[in-house]
């Protein structure tokens, strides 16, 4: 994994396909700040406008630690006055586009909703993303990740037979439907805008894109391939040929050769017998092959497992924990994992030939920016001196 060694300073402008973007990010939690980050990383040159009280981001942890927050300055700004609302209406003047993820009406209230900003701004995207939409008798509810994916058969789609759903991780939700969609339909409204020098109003709603991740799943279940009870089917842990099993010392490994010969390989691999492999064809017989499969497995730790089979196409990989993934050799020589004022994470995703991302830079506390970000927004030291001593702009903090 890359060590600490940026290829650029926190205050100069991001390399990447976005470089020249830029953005005016109302701070958030979730799905916002994720979107931010994905546009960041590729290169836009993302302004975070914070609270001047608290960030509004409910952690209860160092700054540092905010991996969403990556790659992108702060400004505390109280947008209940009047000169800070002025100046937030002035960087929206010089922005190519801007992300919230407030309410319905927030903005609005704040005077700093589409129909306004995009009378001073006509070529702005306007980003939003919220829970349950902007319409509808859900609309104002508030609601978290496993809230939305209750409602579009993703929950109720995934766990264990005879088990209640199991709530995942936030991802399909928030992050997946949420901040990934955002990010996206951005990037085509900012394309569109290139050729009709018009803005416009993207809807990101995290229902919206939970919903359109379970695609393949409404086909599969409409053509009668995919059955209602979970945990029984062929991608649900119904299969045993799709499935975890435990090791000798309590690790897992996740096995998934769908294909016949990717089957055939797996059980060569494991000594088992060849004449195995026509069971998985027959649900009937799972069970049955789920308890050989099960068997074989505890007799090897993890990573005996791992060795064995690495390289292979039989599509069994160890279960490596949060701590472990980012040393896995693989992600090591793709440099999928960077490690950034000594904490590991996740490099700028996806890659790009001829405009390679910069690696990321560490999260900067509410309001940390530097003169070279404030100089590329046309902000006067001035200007923003009386500002802070109106109350209307928070102390500018050093950036990392």
């Amino acid at each position: 994994m890359p060590e600490n060694a940026p290829l650029h300073s926190a205050a100069s402008p991001r390399r990447g396909p976005l470089a020249g973007l830029k953005v005016i990010e109302f701070g958030g939690i979730g799905p916002a700040p994720y979107g931010a980050m994905l546009l960041a990383d590729l290169g836009a040159d993302v302004l975070r406008i914070d609270r001047i009280a608290d960030s509004g981001l409910g952690l209860n942890k160092p700054a540092r630690f905010d991996l969403l927050a990556r790659s992108r300055a702060s400004l505390k700004v109280d947008l209940k006055h009047k000169d800070g609302l002025a100046l937030v209406r002035d960087l929206i003047g010089a922005a190519d586009a801007l992300i919230e993820g407030f309410r319905p009406g927030t903005m609005e209230r704040l005077g700093l909703g589409p129909d306004e900003v995009l009378a001073l701004r006509p070529a702005l995207v306007y980003g939003r993303v919220t829970g349950f939409g902007r319409e509808g008798p859900l609309a104002m509810s508030a609601g978290h990740d496993l809230n939305f994916i209750a409602l579009t058969g993703a929950l109720d789609a995934t766990g264990r037979a005879g088990a209640p759903p199991t709530p995942p991780l936030n991802l399909v939700g928030d992050f997946g439907g949420g901040g990934l969609l955002l990010a996206f339909g951005m990037a085509c409204a900012l394309y569109e805008a290139r050729a009709s020098g018009r803005g416009q109003v993207v809807d990101a709603a995290m229902i919206d894109g939970a919903a359109s991740l379970m695609t393949s799943f409404f086909g599969l279940a409409a053509a009668g391939l995919h059955g209602p009870e979970r945990g029984t089917n062929l991608l649900d842990s119904g299969a045993p040929h799709y499935d975890v099993y435990r090791c000798a010392d309590g690790g897992y490994v996740a096995v998934a050769p769908i294909e016949a010969k990717f089957r055939a390989l797996m059980l060569a691999t494991l000594g088992l017998p060849a004449e195995a492999a026509d069971g998985f064809e027959d649900p009937a017989a799972w069970p049955r092959l789920r308890a050989m499969l099960a068997a074989r497995f505890a007799t090897r730790p993890r990573d005996a497992w791992a060795a064995l089979f690495e390289g292979s196409d039989a599509c069994v990989t160890p279960v490596l924990a949060l701590g472990e993934a980012a040393e896995h050799p693989h992600h090591r020589a793709r440099g999928t994992f960077v490690r950034v004022d000594g904490i590991a994470q996740p490099a700028p995703a996806p890659r790009f030939s001829r405009t390679p991302a910069d690696p990321p830079t560490p999260p900067r506390p509410p309001g940390a920016v530097d003169a070279a970000t404030l100089a590329r927004w046309g902000l006067d030291a001035a200007r923003l001196a009386g500002l802070v001593r109106s109350g209307a702009l928070g102390a500018p903090g050093p950036a990392p």
